[in-house]
């Protein structure tokens, strides 16, 4: 019986981890995809009213979307406060953070760029605005004069410094706690994507009045990549608010996970260029195709022992079988 033996086929094996390029492309195309659903829809926001919903759903939709299809391969951050959160609660190395940030801010004003670039020259006028940078502008992230509800009531209401700073350190404390809660390997969430979009949608909804919702300091970017929004008193200005915060908010939720839900902190690299950061290290991945491969390999070895012991039992039968019956031929009378 020819021996059996184990090939690379009979153990499911995991693919070897995307190098930092692969993963710094995909956090550009995943914050690309995510800042022009949200900035793309406000700038053309006009047409539905006005109204957040859109903008929100959008949002959301366009994260669990890029999650989806590359999150696999950079682990789905899209945001430097989500990178800057995973990394201070373990989940991600520090020496892909600066290169993440670069990766996800590229994407942002890519963003921005393709809105800039491709807005009517009529639509200015057409909603109060005086050139297409002015468009965009609009879309950006603001406090005091450039708060949405001073706009809406005109002036009659508005948030200052104090509470837009408060504002977007909480929605980011709460989004980036929730998918450090969603992604923890003790959850049982079968789809945390979803669960990370719909949070993004909501947060939109709640916070929209007062700062334009924020805490993205890559979508706050894209908003604000036209010169006509770095002039005196223009909103440009205040981006340093929508960079700072939600960095504060994402430290925030990330001490709290280390106090309540902490996890051995993620493996370190060498050069940066090595295996995909997240919440499982490599060695258990090894180890796992370790286990995989010594139970089949057991499987196999057992089977052939099996073989050999029933073959050695037929063998015995069929010499018991032989012995029986030259012992009835010798018995068997001759003839003349």
């Amino acid at each position: 019986m020819a021996a059996q033996t184990v090939t690379p086929h009979d153990v499911e094996t995991t693919p070897p981890p995307p190098r930092l390029f692969t993963r710094m492309a995909a956090e550009a195309f995943g914050t690309f995809v995510l800042v022009l659903g949200i900035v793309g829809t406000a700038t053309f926001n006009v047409a539905n009213g006005g109204q957040i919903m859109t903008v929100a759903l959008a949002g959301g939709i366009a994260l669990i979307a890029a999650i989806a299809a590359v999150g696999h391969l950079s682990g789905g951050h899209f945001n430097p406060a989500v990178t800057f959160g995973l990394t201070l609660a373990g989940r991600s190395r520090w020496v892909d953070l600066a290169p993440y940030w670069l990766a996800q801010l590229v994407g942002g004003a890519a963003a921005g760029a393709l809105m800039l670039l491709i807005i009517p020259d009529g639509y200015g006028a057409l909603v109060g605005s005086a050139s297409s940078g002015e468009v965009l502008a609009a879309t950006a992230n603001g406090y005091g004069d450039h708060s949405p509800m001073n706009t809406l009531t005109q002036g009659g209401a508005t948030f200052d410094l104090a509470t837009a700073a408060i504002v977007e350190v909480l929605i980011a404390a709460i989004f980036v706690g929730v998918i450090l809660g969603v992604t923890n390997e003790r959850a049982k969430i079968t789809y945390p994507a979803v669960v990370i979009g719909l949070t993004l949608t909501a947060l939109h909804i709640v916070s929209w009045l007062v700062t334009n919702t924020g805490f993205n300091p890559a979508r706050s970017l894209a908003s604000v990549v036209s010169p006509d929004a770095w002039g005196e008193g223009s909103v440009g200005s205040q981006l340093w608010l929508f960079v700072v915060a939600p960095l504060v908010g994402a430290a925030l939720a990330a001490l709290f996970a280390r106090a309540f839900a902490p996890l051995p902190a993620a493996p370190t690299a060498a050069d940066g260029w090595g295996e995909q950061p997240g919440t499982a290290p490599a060695t258990a991945e090894a180890a796992t195709v370790a286990a995989v491969a010594s139970a089949t390999a057991a499987a196999v070895v057992a089977e052939e022992t099996e073989d050999s012991a029933a073959s050695a039992e037929e063998a015995e039968d069929s010499a018991e079988a032989e012995t029986e019956t030259q012992a009835d031929e010798d018995d068997k009378p001759t003839t003349t």
